[in-house]
């Protein structure tokens, strides 16, 4: 009995331990539970906090950027994300769709002044290399030409096509337009690409020009300049007071450096020329090399009162090669084949001697070009001021001479005046060792060995030696091709690119670019004053007058001038 009631009661205590330990971890089951559940609801509390946190800090940038844009957009809130496409045109004027002009009038934007946006790339696909897309987004800025484009698009001129894509563009990509406030610039400092710009006559009118057909600056931006068949690129280092500004009826102080580094070559580059200083130099068969001198007061003095000239010289290095010269006057400032003002195409060395009679010399700048004719040529290239009163001399000694050998006769085979008391035995000697050239218009006597290569052009007829009639046909008797479609020889096409040819570039009386001419001026009274075409619309600018203030137009300023306050 006793061993049955034991039994009993251990299995009536393991009951019990089962029962403590189920209930244990139940509790514990529960405790844990309860903690988890407390963990959950504290994480879902932070986690709606947190979106809460960030709802309103999003609601309040963007309040912020609201209230920056109505502040930049002088109460105006405008903003677009349209694809970009580009269009052939120049300056900064973009196309937007016609509902851009809805939504801008219902602002009141138009009575604003000038509309001005800002494009920001926010689509870009990612250059390789892994980078992030983020560094390449770029800003511009623009004015609006028409509300012509097409829903949804946005047409970008190449100015800030190439600013905003100065690489490659991508296939699809998504500009923010957005309408802002710009003010008016002070000052710009721009920085050339390329060599030469400083060289241009008056380039700060030339960039006048240029700026003319844009609305804005923005810093980092890259400017072109087209001055004649010349492109330059300008940087934008510094614009004040903001690093965007509106260019639109304002003065602008402009400082213009040069490039830090710029491979010259394959570049049109202006070389001084120090007068009485030689410079050497190589040029390639169908290239030139461009030098620049100066005519001062003091050498212009001296070449107007005729004692001295000047004397532009080529040596030549090279027994092979061959080389040609061209002189001009700014502001032609690179002469060519086609376009210049004097020209030597001797074999060998050459000169040109420039004097008081030429009526296109003067005060200024000139360029010279060598241009390799033939081959690779080795040269020396001069400018001097020669001393022309010892020639003078000579001269008036011979000239006394020959007037006081009175008794003289003809001689007549090289027709010659001889003295009467030697000239038998001189016409026998003449007779054996000379010959007349019997051209029509050429007669010089020849030693008769001499005659052989003594030849004629058979076209116009000048007189050459036999090595040089080959150079005088290819320069000056080869049909030229004209832009304009005219084809003529040389010394026409040379006349008309210089006072025929519509696409000849001349210097604009008011804007101080260089233009095309173009063909006559539309009205009447303007072709009557010699105004060009680009100079009649170019002149039909306004400008306030000195005396009275009024706007007046620039072709009429002189006759306003006389007309109503007397000045001659």
């Amino acid at each position: 009995m006793d061993f049955e009631l034991r039994r009993a009661r251990e299995k009536l205590d393991k009951e019990q331990k089962e029962r403590k330990e189920r209930a244990r971890l139940k509790l514990e089951r529960e405790k844990k539970a309860k903690q988890e559940a407390l963990r959950l609801r504290q994480a879902l509390e932070a986690a709606q906090r947190e979106r809460r946190l960030d709802a309103a800090e999003a609601e309040a940038k963007a309040n912020q950027l609201a209230e920056e844009n109505l502040l930049a957009g002088r109460g105006v809130n405008f903003s677009r994300i349209l694809e970009a496409v580009p269009y052939q045109g120049s300056g900064d004027k973009i196309k937007l769709p016609p509902s851009c002009f809805t939504e801008l009038s219902e602002q009141g934007a138009f009575d604003k002044g000038p509309l001005h946006f800002s494009l920001s790339l926010v689509h870009q696909e990612a250059p390789k290399g892994g980078e992030s897309a983020e560094k390449e987004l770029r800003t511009t800025h623009a004015g609006v030409l028409e509300f012509t484009a097409d829903e949804g698009l946005v047409a970008l001129p190449l100015h800030c096509w190439s600013n905003l894509f100065p690489t490659e563009a991508p296939n699809s990509a998504m500009v923010e337009v957005r309408y802002v406030w710009l003010p008016k610039g002070t000052y710009a400092k721009l920085q050339s690409v390329e060599y030469g710009f400083s060289d241009i006559p008056n380039h700060k009118a030339v960039l006048e020009t240029s700026l003319r057909q844009h609305a804005t600056l923005s810093q980092g931006d890259t400017l072109t300049v087209t001055h004649g068949v010349l492109t330059y690129h300008l940087r934008v280092l510094e614009l004040k007071p903001s690093c965007s500004i509106s260019v639109l009826e304002t003065d602008i102080e402009v400082d213009i450096i040069g490039p830090e580094s710029a491979e010259r070559a394959n570049e049109y580059v202006l070389r001084p020329l120090t007068l009485g200083k030689p410079e050497s130099g190589v040029v390639d068969e169908g290239n030139y090399m461009y030098y620049k001198f100066s005519v001062d007061d003091d050498a212009w003095s001296k070449v107007s009162s005729k004692i001295a000239k000047i004397v532009v010289n080529l040596e030549s290095r090279t027994q092979d090669g061959d080389i040609d010269l061209y002189v001009s006057r700014h502001p032609l400032l690179f002469p060519t084949q086609h376009q210049h003002m004097w020209s030597s195409h001797d074999m060998g060395s050459k000169a040109l001697v420039l004097g008081a009679e030429d009526q296109s010399l003067g005060l200024g700048t000139y360029s010279v070009a060598v241009y390799g004719f033939k081959g690779t040529s080795k040269y020396i290239v001069s400018v001097i001021l020669q001393d022309v009163s010892t020639q003078k001399v000579g001269q008036h000694a011979a000239s006394s001479s020959s007037s006081a050998e009175i008794d003289t006769v003809e001689c007549q085979n090289c027709k010659r005046f001889i003295p009467s008391r030697t000239v038998a035995l001189h016409e026998v000697y003449c007779s054996r060792h000379n010959i007349v050239c019997q051209h029509a218009v050429c007669g010089v006597v020849l030693r008769i060995e001499d005659a052989k290569s003594h030849v004629h052009c058979e076209k116009c007829g000048k007189a050459f030696q036999q090595g040089e009639i080959e150079k005088h046909m290819k320069v000056f008797h080869e049909p030229l091709h004209c832009p304009c479609g005219v084809v003529l020889e040389k010394e026409q096409m040379v006349q008309h690119q210089s006072s025929d040819c519509p696409l000849r570039l001349i210097t604009c009386r008011f804007c101080g670019d260089m233009v095309q001419a173009g063909t006559s001026a539309a009205d009447a009274r303007d072709r009557i004053r010699g105004l060009s075409e680009h100079e009649s619309v170019c002149g039909s600018r306004t400008a306030p007058c000195d005396s009275c203030g009024r706007s007046v137009m620039l072709k009429d300023m002189d006759i306003h001038q006389i007309a109503v306050h007397q000045k001659n």
